[in-house]
């Protein structure tokens, strides 16, 4: 992971995200910034044109006779000042719709690219992110995660318009400052020098606010993210406790926040060009007053007049855009940083390769001398923990709060890392290699589904393209789960829609998907944890009923929240303060009075 503590400064910001451009993305950047250079001599060209222009109509004769003229009166056959007066307008014309044409090309396709690069870096960072550890999901916040991967990586995009527009302007404004100088020096150098310490003395003193302000804008943006998140997610609860008031004060104070430091920003990037402008006046004054004092006055100083004014016309909206290029990304900083820490994201190896094959068992899953801890600062939750799961066994997992059932639920799936110990099935130990085949086969149904706002089928078939679907495998699941009777009596069948988060079905209904969604993968192993904690009695023995009817050749570990739900398991494991207190049948364990 780079060192973003240790140099943090924009072009070191700016060379990360580079990095993470890919080459295709590379070369086109590389396309447009020869394309801006072609418009940029185009512009010079077209700023050329204005001199004999202008000189034909103010000093006809005086251009006619010029050595500059009589060549090309040779070869054209003009014998008077008026023929020339078409062909330098056509002339001029022409040079100016070609370089607006380059102009407008060069945005339309920086824009595109510099969008379609910021997709590549949004796609890129949630790639990486869903490809983390279990761990690392558990120790920070999805609201974090959601804002770099939307409204941080657009920070990434205006950055990098703002890179683009930064290279693009600044090779226009250089070669119009070129052909200026050629002109008149001396004028050239005064006005760029005026024009050039305002916009410097301008970006110092606003550079401290642009850091302040990104520093603000990243940390409230997770908030805003955060307060809804918290909000809608807690519908139910907010409407019930009438909370609206304080979660539209937390909203408000952080979209406040967000949108001031955002205010400000726009502010000191758009601010200078009013001062430019009256800048722009004051000098124009004075140039023109002394030009009135040269030899043949402010008639013969009319084309020079007019090209530097045409020159200035260009130059002035350059240097503001120029600086508020930087001011974007000078304002996105802290954003950057947030994102670099995100495409800095390790990938795991071979998470490009086919998906293996399930890892099927067909002797027994064992719990090798197992210890976990989340972390070094945190305490030991197992210690080494021993026992063993044979195939098609019913395992029930007990113990008070604390005692370790989760964490060992997540351990079997391949979701923890054991930080001593090892899981071994059959004769494979579970490690990196082995780990997505043995994923493959393991199932979890939870006490709360995740049911997403779409049509049975689909979640049922979860994660499988609508169009991939196993129409006869999703039913017959539906049919092992005991839930097939109700979907056949809706309206819509398999395609009923289920509402965001499951809101039109029962509790009971839900946990029957979950259970149809795990056989539907063909799971070999389903674990469940708490999966009928929230249910009513009834419903409990229904979803009971469906786990009971499941085949003997599904291995199933189970932890649930009425004991007498366990009657059925052929072994129970119970756990205290980590440690495996107990191990034999629910007779054994439990007894006639639970």
């Amino acid at each position: 992971m780079k060192n973003l503590q240790a140099d943090s400064s924009l072009f070191f910001l700016f060379r990360c995200i580079w990095g993470y451009i890919s080459r295709k993305r590379k070369f086109q950047f590389y396309l447009l910034l020869g394309l801006t250079i072609l418009s940029a001599f185009a512009e010079v060209i077209s700023l050329g044109a204005v001199l004999p222009f202008i000189a034909i109509i103010t000093q006809p004769e005086e251009l006619f006779s010029s050595p500059y003229m009589s060549k090309l009166n040779t070869m054209m056959n003009f014998t008077s000042s008026d023929e020339l007066i078409i062909p330098l307008a056509v002339a001029f014309a022409s040079a100016a719709i070609f370089a607006g044409i380059l102009r407008l090309a060069v945005l339309w396709i920086s824009i595109r690219l510099s969008n379609a690069t910021g997709a590549d870096l949004s796609i890129e960072v949630y790639q990486k992110t869903l490809h983390q550890p279990f761990l690392s999901h558990l120790k920070r916040s999805s609201s974090e995660v959601i804002s770099g991967i939307t409204q941080k990586v657009n920070a990434a995009i205006g950055v990098l318009l703002s890179v683009t527009g930064f290279i693009t302007n600044l090779v226009l404004f250089l070669a119009i400052l070129c052909t200026l100088i050629l002109v008149n020096p001396f004028i050239t150098f005064v006005a760029a020098a005026s024009f050039g310490s305002a916009y410097g003395f301008i970006a110092i003193f606003s550079n401290h606010r642009f850091k302040k302000n990104s520093k603000s804008i990243a940390r409230e943006q997770t908030k805003v993210v955060k307060a809804l998140q918290e909000g809608l997610g807690a519908i139910r609860d907010v409407l019930l406790d009438g909370t609206q008031k304080i979660y539209t004060a937390i909203y408000r104070s952080a979209i406040l926040k967000l949108m001031m430091a955002n205010g400000e920003n726009r502010f000191m990037n758009q601010a200078p060009r009013f001062a430019m402008e009256s800048l722009g006046m004051v000098l124009i004054s004075i140039f023109v007053l002394a030009l009135t004092q040269t030899e043949g006055g402010i008639a013969s100083a009319l084309p020079l007049l007019g090209m530097m004014a045409l020159g200035a016309q260009r130059m002035l909206p350059l240097m503001q855009q120029i600086y508020g290029n930087w001011s974007v990304v000078a304002g996105s900083k802290a954003s950057l940083e947030d994102v670099i820490e995100l495409l800095d994201q390790p990938l795991p190896i071979g998470y490009k390769d086919i998906e293996p094959e399930p890892l099927r068992f067909k002797n027994s899953i064992s719990l090798r001398n197992i210890s976990f801890s989340y972390g070094l600062e945190h305490p030991t939750i197992l210690r080494n923990l021993c026992f063993e799961i044979k195939q098609g066994e019913r395992i029930g997992l007990i113990g008070s709060t604390g005692s370790g059932k989760s964490t060992t639920l997540d351990l079997v799936m391949g979701l923890l890392e054991p930080t001593h110990g090892s899981i071994v099935v059959d004769d494979i130990v579970i490690d990196s290699e082995s780990l997505k085949s043995w994923r493959r086969c393991v199932a979890h149904v939870p006490q709360t589904i995740f049911l997403a706002d779409s049509s049975i089928a689909e979640n049922i078939a979860f994660g499988v393209p609508s169009n991939q679907i196993n129409m006869d495998g999703v039913r017959d699941a539906a049919n092992k789960a005991m839930i097939l009777e109700f979907i056949d009596s809706r309206p819509l069948g398999l395609d009923e829609i289920v509402g965001e988060r499951g809101v039109r079905l029962s509790g009971g209904q839900r946990q029957r998907i979950g259970i149809a969604r795990a056989l539907y993968k063909k799971a070999t192993v389903i674990i469940f944890d708490e999966a009928t904690s929230a249910l009513d009695n009834e419903t409990e023995a229904e979803v009971m009923q469906a786990i009971s009817n499941l085949g003997s050749d599904l291995t199933i570990l189970m932890v649930a929240h009425r004991l007498t739900t366990l009657k059925n398991c052929s072994k129970i494991i119970e756990l205290e303060s980590g440690c495996v207190k107990r191990f034999g049948s629910y007779q054994e364990i439990i007894g006639d009075n639970r």
